[in-house]
C-alpha cells in the first residue's frame, strides 16, 4: 500500500496519544506533523510520553498547512475545533478524518458541499469503534420491527457534549426507517424537567457521565410481551484504533464526505 501523510490534531490527549502509537506501528502510515496550540515549536518528540517521532508541532492548522503537505489531517479535538480543522483542511487540499462530535446539520451540509466542489474525500465518524457501529446497524435493522425505543448512552465525566454523537447517530439512522412516535402515556408528566431525556422524534436519549467509564451505549426495543437490548461497550481507547485505521485508508479513495463509518463498511 502506498505511504499516506498524517498530520495529527490533538496529540496530548488520550486518543491522540492512541492515535499516534496507531500511526507509529503502522508500516504505510507517516506522521509529518501534529497540531498543539501549547507545544508549537517542538517536535513530537520532545513531549513526555509520545512515541519518539521526529515531526514538528505547529500551534495552528494554518500555519501546519502551508508548511507542510499531508495527506491527511486526523482531527481529535473539540466540537468548535474539530469544525474549523476540517473545513480548513478541505480548503488546502487536505483529506480530514474526524473524531469530534458536535456537527449540526447545518454544519454537514456545508462541509459537504466543499468536499464535492473540491473533489475529496472526508470522514466524521461519531464513533471509530467496529463494534459501536454494528450496533448501531443492528439497531435500525430493529427498529423496522420494534416502534418504541430508547437510547442510554454511557461516557466519562470529561466528555463535553451530550447527547454523544453516538447516540444522536443511532437515532437518525432508527428515524430513517421508523415513523415519528410519542412513545409512553399521553399524560405523562415530568415532575423533574429531563427525567424522560430529550426527545428526538419520539424516540428518548439518556445521557450518563461518570468517572471510570470510557463509551457505552445500550439501545432498548419494547414490545408485546417482549423487549430486545442491543448493547455495545468500549473499555478503552485501543478499541477506536481499527476504525482510525479504516479510516485513514479509505479517505484516500473518497471524493466526497462520509458521515459514519457504517457507510464505509461493507
Amino acid at each position: 500500500m502506498n505511504e499516506i501523510k498524517i498530520v495529527i490534531a490533538g496529540p496530548r490527549g488520550r486518543m491522540g496519544r492512541e492515535a499516534l502509537n496507531l500511526i507509529h506501528m503502522t508500516e504505510h502510515f507517516t506522521l509529518i506533523g501534529a497540531i498543539d496550540r501549547k507545544n508549537g515549536g517542538k517536535k513530537v518528540s520532545d513531549i513526555e510520553g509520545l512515541p519518539h517521532i521526529e515531526a514538528p508541532i505547529f500551534d495552528n492548522i494554518e500555519t501546519c498547512l502551508q508548511t507542510i503537505k499531508p495527506d491527511v489531517l486526523l482531527d481529535l479535538t473539540t466540537p468548535e475545533i474539530g469544525r474549523l480543522h476540517t473545513k480548513t483542511a478541505l480548503n488546502y487540499g487536505v483529506r480530514p478524518v474526524v473524531g469530534t462530535t458536535g456537527f449540526t446539520a447545518a454544519d454537514l451540509e456545508e462541509l459537504q458541499d466543499i468536499a464535492q466542489q473540491k473533489e475529496l474525500g472526508a470522514i466524521i465518524a461519531p464513533n471509530f469503534a467496529i463494534g459501536a457501529v454494528l450496533m448501531m446497524k443492528f439497531s435500525q435493522m430493529a427498529a423496522k420491527y420494534f416502534s418504541d425505543v430508547e437510547i442510554i448512552e454511557l461516557h466519562h465525566d470529561q466528555k463535553l457534549d451530550a447527547p454523544s454523537g453516538t447516540g444522536i447517530k443511532t437515532a437518525e439512522m432508527i428515524a430513517a426507517v421508523r415513523k415519528p412516535k410519542k412513545q409512553g402515556h399521553p399524560e405523562e408528566v415530568e415532575h423533574l424537567k429531563g427525567a424522560r431525556g430529550a426527545d428526538f422524534e419520539g424516540i428518548r436519549l439518556h445521557s450518563i457521565r461518570l468517572p471510570g467509564m470510557i463509551a457505552h451505549q445500550e439501545v432498548l426495543f419494547g414490545g408485546d410481551g417482549q423487549t430486545l437490548s442491543i448493547k455495545h461497550d468500549s473499555y478503552n481507547r485501543a478499541s477506536f484504533m481499527s476504525g482510525v485505521k479504516l479510516s485513514i485508508e479509505t479517505v484516500m479513495k473518497l471524493d466526497l464526505l462520509v458521515y459514519g463509518l457504517e457507510n464505509i463498511m461493507e
